[in-house]
């Protein structure tokens, strides 16, 4: 490895890192707007982040890209889709959060690259290696357990796992930078989040402007959406995948400490028997990874390429 590309991997893996570490932390700033509904806050959010975007991508010189992607039907169904998507997804993890179900979400990031596997299959064609259909079917166990114990399925976890893997299987196939992605998303979001707090301020029954502190927490949400994102693609260029596949469990790995020691979130032998199938799937998916990635750099070394 050269001096060069030892570098390339530490930015990289510093990146990572400190995406993973906000996004493990979210529910911890989440929870300090649990005065506010979340639904407000998912507008706010929406707001503030497609400022913040509009900034990134006025010092990137991007609008260019924007513009063409207005112009494009096929790539604008797509993000209106991926849009909706994300919106349920965000809406899920912030009322979750503060209805003291940070548990919840723990699992589902911890489901979402088995189910990113599945849809892989259902959609792209791709075929299952011997370790990642046990993976997957370990992962089926859990929630089933789950499912037995409590009476309903983990709805959250499923829901969250599920709409962030559409998101992620549409946002492939869309050839659209991820800065760009975003501005548009929120751009497609923003008159209605617009409307909804306008007429929240018009009523009096809005959060905004009641408390310094409340404002500063909405407005900090765009660019604390955002920075997570921005620092992971900048790793997504400089890691090998299966690098990004392991350090990715630190988030909902952070998530789980945070619910069950600092917000003392009930975790009974059924969430016990879930997670332990859950991990151990992760950790045959994280493994088939490494090892995957370690025989195609063995094959290209022998073919010469």
């Amino acid at each position: 490895m050269t001096k060069g590309s030892a570098n390339h991997n530490v930015a990289g893996t510093a990146y990572a890192l400190g995406a993973y570490l906000m996004w493990g932390f979210f529910p911890v700033f989440w929870k300090a707007l649990g005065h506010v509904p979340a639904l407000e806050i998912l507008f706010q959010r929406v707001i503030w982040s497609a400022l913040f975007l509009a900034g990134m991508v006025t010092l990137t010189r991007a609008w260019r890209q924007v513009r063409a992607i207005l112009r494009t039907p096929r790539q604008m169904a797509l993000l209106a889709a991926t849009t909706a998507l994300i919106g349920v997804n965000w809406l899920l993890f912030i009322w979750a959060v503060n209805a003291d179900r940070v548990l919840e979400t723990s699992l589902g990031y911890f489901i979402n690259p088995l189910v990113n596997v599945v849809l892989g299959v259902l959609f792209l064609g791709e075929r299952l290696r011997r370790w990642q259909t046990l993976a997957v079917l370990l992962a089926a166990a859990g929630v089933l357990n789950l499912t037995a114990a409590t009476g309903v399925p983990p709805w959250i976890a499923l829901t969250l796992a599920v709409t962030f893997g559409l998101y992620g299987l549409l946002r492939k196939i869309s050839p659209v930078e991820p800065l760009v992605g975003l501005l548009v998303e929120t751009g497609i979001m923003m008159p209605v989040a617009l409307a909804y707090v306008l007429w929240l301020q018009a009523t009096g029954t809005g959060s905004f402007g009641l408390d310094w502190g409340t404002d500063a927490l909405l407005i900090l949400g765009g660019a604390v959406t955002m920075a997570p994102m921005i620092m992971f693609n900048a790793a997504a260029r400089r890691l090998r995948y299966a690098t990004l596949g392991v350090l990715q469990y630190l988030a909902p790995s952070l998530h789980f400490i945070l619910a069950v020691q600092l917000y003392g979130e009930p975790l009974t032998a059924a969430h016990l028997v879930t997670f332990a199938c859950i991990w151990t799937g992760v950790a045959l998916f994280a493994g088939d990874a490494v090892r995957a990635g370690r025989s195609r750099r063995l094959s290209r070394a022998v073919s010469g390429e």
